[in-house]
């Protein structure tokens, strides 16, 4: 897959070790996790900054219709999240673009309480399932149920609280789709897949261990004192020996490997393409033949050995492969983005239409003037600007 695939195979949710030796993983951030934030869950206040600033200096209603009621609190955890998501990827949010943001959020939050009053069992049930999905895909991706909880633990959050709020959305998003009786046949999938066929390119992967030793402070980012570098460089070279002398690998990962996000797997990391790694590590693990082993690698994060477990060369992706890392085959994903291209335009008035029904109203000043300004710029295809 190129990265056009984006659209078909959205990120939602990742979450990456910050020790992890991918390119991304120095830019990607459990924080994210935020996003799903809703006013429906409790959390604990010494934990979560949302709630711990409610605690201070109280939690007002900003938001309230029939059946909608937003705290403050609600919107400040979602848009935490959105913050620091930014702030990982070096993409900090302008400041006259906040308010903006707010009011799109508060939005959301708002469309999610009116869509979950109209959810069916059926709505419920397949909520649950994609939930199930979502949080699968990040225990795997985090490696460990204990990465992920420490990850959880992070922005303030219990694998209880997560689940509750992918459930949520999902749940609205499955309404949603209902209630626009929008659904997407064989033959339109196929044309999509015939009509973009660059989109399904998959390029060369490699699948591999490997052991770690950190020469950084994964808090600070600062490289480790000398002498503890040096000792860590006399560590990776016994271990390389011990595997050049016939000891098991994933073993030997588990043991000594200092990447949390592999080593409760042996070291074993997803397969991945060019340009998804450091850059030294990629080099090496590109250049191997299967079942090798390489000799000391050198980055940022610290000493790798790596084991190249297979190699699979470029291809186009079939309608019936899977979406790697999930049960999700490449057709029913493309019927997933043709529901939400059609979603797309057709929910702003029906949504429209929800909010006049149950009286929904903006109590906070500001928040309203950016609703405004954003329901003018709509009607108007103009650029939103801050109020």
């Amino acid at each position: 897959m190129n990265t056009k695939m984006k659209l078909i195979f959205p990120a939602a949710l990742a979450v990456a070790l910050m020790t992890s030796p991918h390119a991304n993983a120095a830019t990607a951030d459990a924080t994210a996790l935020a996003a799903f934030g809703t006013n429906s869950v409790a959390t604990d206040t010494n934990a979560n900054p949302a709630a711990t600033i409610a605690s201070l200096f109280g939690d007002p209603v900003i938001a309230k219709g029939k059946g909608v009621e937003i705290k403050q609190s609600a919107l400040d955890e979602v848009v935490l999240g959105v913050k620091s998501a930014a702030a990982a990827h070096n993409e900090p949010i302008p400041p006259g673009q906040m308010m903006g943001i707010e009011s799109q959020m508060l939005n959301r939050l708002i469309q999610i309480q009116l869509l979950l009053q109209n959810a069916t069992d059926a709505d419920k049930a397949e909520g649950k399932k994609k939930a199930d999905l979502q949080i699968s895909a990040l225990l795997e991706r985090a490696g460990s149920p204990e990465a992920f909880d420490r990850q959880l633990k992070a922005v303030g959050m219990t694998p209880e609280e997560l689940r509750a709020k992918i459930t949520q959305e999902a749940t609205a998003t499955a309404t949603l789709t209902r209630e626009l009786a929008i659904t997407v046949t064989d033959d339109e999938a196929n044309a999509f897949y015939t009509n973009h066929p660059t989109d399904f390119e998959q390029p060369e992967t490699v699948h591999v261990r490997h052991i770690l030793l950190l020469t950084m402070d994964t808090a600070t980012r600062a490289p480790l004192p000398a002498d503890q570098i040096q000792a860590k460089r006399k560590q990776i070279d016994d271990l390389l020996k011990r595997v050049k002398a016939g000891e098991d690998f994933a073993t030997l990962a588990g043991q000594y490997s200092e990447d949390p996000g592999s080593k409760l797997k042996g070291g074993e990391l997803p397969p991945f393409s060019h340009g998804e790694m450091v850059p030294e590590f990629e080099a090496a693990a590109f250049s191997m033949a299967t079942n090798t082993v390489s000799d000391v690698v050198t980055t940022a994060y610290g000493f790798h050995i790596i084991k190249l477990l297979d190699k699979a060369p470029a291809k186009k992706l079939a309608l019936t492969d899977k979406v790697p890392m999930t049960d999700t085959t490449i057709a029913d994903r493309i019927k997933e983005v043709l529901v939400q291209q059609k979603t797309a335009k057709l929910a702003p008035a029906y949504l429209a239409g929800l909010n006049k029904a149950a009286g929904v109203e903006i109590l906070d000043a500001d928040l309203k003037a950016a609703a405004a300004a954003a329901a003018l710029a709509a009607a108007t295809n103009a650029p939103v600007e801050a109020p």
